[in-house]
């Protein structure tokens, strides 16, 4: 049997000694689509910001592919194929779409700048047709468009949701299930994280729940 893509086991982290993550564990083999669902407040965006480095572990460990991310710094996790979109989007608002784009890009030595623009764009079309516009000057939900098609630019092997569909108009919350539903079938693991159980259950293999920081009792 083949190890997970990404493998985490027992992680524990704090935000100003409060606990934010307390002994969660988890999985995603290559391909699959994962939910991580919990309530506000859970600690799905504390797990998120830990396996990209913007949050230190104080316990446990996260592997991607069988290598340990505690030796592999931040801006190093995009280089590895690890597509993030962040709850509140992560755009810098003074650069154009595109360049928000290609940030992540810029750290990898190995991705092809201009094929990955492109499968963006052949994606999310409709962020093509705005990428010269400065990132402050668009709506919310055409913001979170922009975050998806970034991780999808970058993330060759994993991408990280962290509540795509909050705070969405219902019509982009389906054009973002559309973005997602067609990577099914795909190389491409997904772990999407959510603050309704039911939401998207359609999408996924299979789904964790995580309460105070930690698995809840019988997920996954």
């Amino acid at each position: 049997m083949n190890s997970p893509l990404l493998e985490v086991k027992n992680l524990a982290a704090h935000i100003q000694a409060m606990p934010a993550l307390r002994d969660l564990s988890l999985h995603v083999n290559e391909g699959e689509m994962v939910s991580l669902a919990g309530r506000n407040g859970a600690g799905k965006t504390s797990f998120m910001r830990a396996v990209m480095g913007h949050l230190a572990a104080s316990a446990g460990h996260i592997h991607l592919a069988g290598a340990d991310l505690a030796n592999v710094p931040r801006h190093g996790r995009a280089a590895l194929g690890v597509g993030y979109m962040p709850e509140d989007r992560g755009l810098v608002p003074q650069l154009t779409v595109e360049e928000n784009i290609l940030l992540p890009l810029w750290v990898s030595a190995t991705l092809n700048q201009g094929e990955r623009l492109a499968l963006a764009y052949k994606l999310l079309p409709e962020v093509e047709q705005m990428r010269q516009r400065r990132a402050l000057l668009l709506s919310g939900g055409q913001q979170k468009l922009v975050a998806l098609a970034r991780a999808l630019a970058v993330g060759t092997r994993l991408l990280l949701l962290d509540e795509p569909f909050e705070g969405v108009a219902p019509a982009l919350a389906q054009r973002l299930g559309e973005v997602i539903h067609a990577l099914q079938g795909t190389s491409l693991a997904v772990l999407m994280s959510n603050s309704d159980v039911h939401h998207g259950t359609a999408l996924f293999a299979r789904q964790y729940v995580i309460e105070r920081g930690a698995n809840a009792k019988g997920s996954a």
